[in-house]
Order: structure tokens, then C-alpha cells, then sequence
């Protein structure tokens, strides 16, 4: 009776084993360095994303300026004109975070544009063929470098 038990035991951590070893590495940047539409969107996405930050610093240049000027009229103003100015040195600094959250933030433009560049030409995205899988248990485990 305890070899029958121990027999049925070994036999079910065999099987666990087993399931266990069904699995698949994919390593996805290698895959997508080798699709011409892949490095045809990153150049894509890669321009708009420098002209979008180029955008972003001639803004922030001209708010510095701006509070230089402040900074060096500050003792000459009036209180209510110092108050303007710096009501408009507010309102260009959240500007321009607001620009740069909405451009390279979380679910920003440059997010919703990196989505679709694991699509193919055709739209489709990369899928795994049912027959070119070892079976319908496998795993699949994708790595980006």
C-alpha cells in the first residue's frame, strides 16, 4: 500500500514537472529590429518625438526670459504689476508642463503613437501561428531588450 502511494505521488510531480517545462522565450526586439515597417515607424516616431521637444524648450526658453526680465524689473514695479507678472509666469510655466505631460506623459501623444508601431504594414499585429507552436499548452514568454 505505501509503494502504491509513494508510486502515485513520484507519478504526479512527474506530471507537474513536465507541464512545467511547456514554455517559449520570444525575444521581441530581436524580432522587431528585423521589420523594415518597425524601423521605419521608430524613425518616424523618433523625428516627432525631437520636434515635439524642440517645441518644448523654445517655450521654456522664452519662460526664462520672461522671468529673467521680471527678476531684474522686480524693484522698479508696482505691487499690482508684480503680481501680474508673476500670475503670468505662472500660467506659462503650467503651460508648458501641461505641453510636455501631454506629449511624453503617461497616455500622452508619444505613448499612443509607440502602441501602433507593433503593427505591421498591414495593420496586423505580431501574432504566434497556432502551427508553428509546439501545441496548444505552450506558453508564450516575450522579453524586450
Amino acid at each position: 500500500m505505501k509503494k502504491l502511494v509513494v508510486c502515485c505521488v513520484a507519478f504526479l510531480l512527474s506530471a507537474i514537472a513536465v507541464q512545467a517545462q511547456r514554455y517559449a522565450i520570444v525575444d521581441t526586439r530581436y524580432i522587431l529590429d528585423r521589420l523594415p515597417e518597425y524601423k521605419e515607424a521608430q524613425e518616424a516616431l523618433n523625428k516627432t518625438s525631437e520636434i515635439w521637444q524642440a517645441e518644448i524648450d523654445s517655450k521654456q526658453q522664452a519662460l526664462n526670459k520672461l522671468y529673467k526680465d521680471y527678476e531684474a524689473e522686480k524693484v522698479m514695479l508696482s505691487p499690482e504689476l508684480l503680481k501680474k507678472r508673476e500670475d503670468e509666469i505662472f500660467n506659462r510655466e503650467k503651460e508648458v508642463r501641461e505641453l510636455q505631460r501631454q506629449r511624453f506623459g503617461f497616455e500622452g501623444d508619444l505613448f499612443k503613437k509607440t502602441a501602433g508601431t507593433g503593427k505591421t504594414s498591414t495593420g496586423q499585429g505580431l501574432r504566434c501561428h497556432p502551427e508553428n507552436c509546439c501545441g496548444p499548452d505552450v506558453r508564450l514568454y516575450f522579453r524586450q531588450k
